[in-house]
């Protein structure tokens, strides 16, 4: 009797650890397409942090490289979990290339003026 009861209550728990709540985990710099349209070849590292934020890493030993990194972890469905990385490469500090998971606009070439 008392193991059918133990058993009962084990089982009862374990159908109910669907009902934990598991929060979202953003990290990192969330970055938009309308954004990164505006960047465009020749801006300041001054004007490109304006337009997109601090980017999470600046390589230490080339500080001419930043990384924009986004992840998220959802508590919920591990397909909604994603991953952006965006790389910017600098030179005599001023914008000169751009990779990563976004699409660079048809302006990006075209050198900005002040």
């Amino acid at each position: 009797m008392l193991r059918s009861i133990v058993l009962a209550l084990a089982l009862s728990t374990t159908a109910c650890s669907s009902w934990v709540y598991r929060i979202d985990i953003p990290q990192g710099n969330y970055l938009e397409q309308k954004d990164i349209d505006k960047l465009q070849v020749g801006m300041t590292k001054e004007q490109v942090k304006f337009v997109l934020g601090t980017p999470v890493v600046i390589d230490s030993f080339e500080n001419d490289t930043w990384h924009y990194v986004y992840q998220f972890k959802s508590g919920r469905n591990e397909e909604f979990n994603t991953r952006k990385d965006f790389i910017l490469n600098f030179a005599d500090n001023k914008l000169v290339s751009a990779e990563g998971d976004f699409e660079l606009s048809e302006n990006f070439n075209t050198p900005y003026e002040n």
